[in-house]
């Protein structure tokens, strides 16, 4: 699933703010209200709304209906696409750091074989 620059962008930007990276924490242990959200923060409800609204025009949580209740979710649609964004670059990376290491290991070896000058 491909990313196009504008969700990228929304996406990091609110995923910026530590806030919100926290709302993100407590919502991969499930849904909870602005009330819920709003509890470790010493900020007030109206500062942790206007934190979701972010994420929500991000697409990275949604709210439900349920009842009385407006549960704040997760999106676990928009946080693949994050991730799997990411992991393109991740797994680039890892397979240099494999060939360097395997040059680094034949080095290493080559250099062992080589007999020593003594003086």
């Amino acid at each position: 699933m491909s990313f196009e620059s504008a969700a990228l962008d929304s996406a990091f930007m609110a995923l910026a703010d530590p806030v919100r990276r926290s709302i993100i924490a407590r919502l991969s242990r499930g849904p909870a209200t602005v009330n819920e959200l709003a509890e470790p923060f010493a900020i007030s409800k109206q500062a942790v709304s206007k934190h979701i609204q972010v994420l929500e025009q991000a697409e990275l949580v949604t709210r439900t209906r349920d009842a009385q209740r407006r549960p704040v979710h997760l999106n676990p649609a928009r946080l693949e696409a994050l991730t799997a964004w990411i992991d393109q670059y991740r797994l680039v990376r890892e397979g240099q750091f494999r060939s360097l290491d395997a040059v680094l290991r034949s080095n290493a070896a080559g250099s062992s074989d080589k007999p020593k000058e003594s003086s």
